[in-house]
C-alpha cells in the first residue's frame, strides 16, 4: 500500500489526536511511552514492520535493504532499551529514502538525530551497543506493544504520540478527521467570541449540579 503526498500531508496536518478520534480504532494508538526523541519530530508514511531480538539489531540492517522508499520502519524490540539505532543508521536511512523510525526499544546519538532532523520515536535512549546475530522477522506483520502493524499500514507520529491505522481504514479516517477539524474551528471561533465550552458542548445543566453541590 502506498499513499500519495497529499494524503500524508493531510494526515500530518490533522495530527495523531484528531486522526485517532476520527478513526475510532482503540488499538491504533501505540503505547504512549513510545515518544519522539527530539521535540517537534513528525512523520507520516507506510509501515515496514520488523522484529528484533533483545539487544540485537541485525533485522534493522536487513530492513534497510528491503524497505521501499518513503517507508517508516516499525520495530518490535519487546521494550528492550539499547542502542539499536544511531547516527550511522540514520545516514543509511536518508540515502535509502526511509522516512522515519518507530521502535519499541532504544536508540542512541540523540544530538545527531536532532541535528539531522530525522524523526525517531522510541521507548528510551541508551548508549549500550547491540549485537548482530538474529533477525526474527523482516517485512512481516507484528504487534508493537499491543498495536497490530502490517506492511503498508499508515503510520502517523508527532508530539502527541504514534498512531498506526490499517491501510484500508486510512482514507476514511483522514476524511472524517478533516470534518472534525472543521467543526472544531467553528467551535474555537465561538469561544473567541465569548461563548463557553459548557454552552457549546451542551453541558449547561452541570452548572446547576455544581451550584447545588457547593451549598
Amino acid at each position: 500500500m502506498s499513499y500519495g503526498p497529499n494524503q500524508l500531508e493531510r494526515a500530518l496536518t490533522l495530527g495523531t489526536s484528531t486522526l485517532f478520534e476520527a478513526a475510532a480504532i482503540p488499538s491504533a494508538s501505540v503505547d504512549p511511552l513510545i515518544r519522539p526523541v527530539w521535540a517537534g519530530a513528525t512523520v507520516a508514511g507506510h509501515a515496514f514492520p520488523l522484529q528484533c531480538s533483545p539487544g540485537d539489531n541485525l533485522a534493522i540492517h536487513l530492513a534497510m535493504e528491503r524497505a521501499p522508499r518513503g517507508a517508516v520502519l516499525v520495530v518490535d524490540a519487546k521494550g528492550f532499551v539499547a542502542g539499536y539505532w544511531g547516527e550511522v543508521l540514520t545516514v543509511a536511512a536518508e540515502v535509502a529514502g526511509v522516512a522515519g523510525l518507530i521502535i519499541d526499544g532504544g536508540v542512541r546519538d540523540v544530538t545527531a538525530l536532532r541535528t539531522r532532523r530525522f524523526p525517531v520515536f522510541a521507548r528510551g535512549v541508551s548508549m549500550r551497543g547491540t549485537i548482530k546475530a538474529s533477525a526474527p522477522s523482516v517485512g512481516l506483520p507484528i504487534l508493537l506493544a499491543g498495536t497490530p502493524v502490517g506492511p503498508g499500514d499508515l503510520v502517523v507520529a508527532d508530539d502527541d504520540g504514534v498512531l498506526i491505522l490499517p491501510a484500508e481504514a486510512a482514507a476514511g479516517a483522514i476524511e472524517r478527521g478533516e470534518r472534525r477539524a472543521a467543526t472544531e474551528t467553528v467551535l474555537m471561533d465561538a469561544l473567541l467570541g465569548g461563548r463557553t465550552t459548557l454552552d457549546l458542548l451542551g453541558l449547561t445543566r452541570w452548572r446547576k449540579v455544581a451550584d447545588e453541590a457547593s451549598i
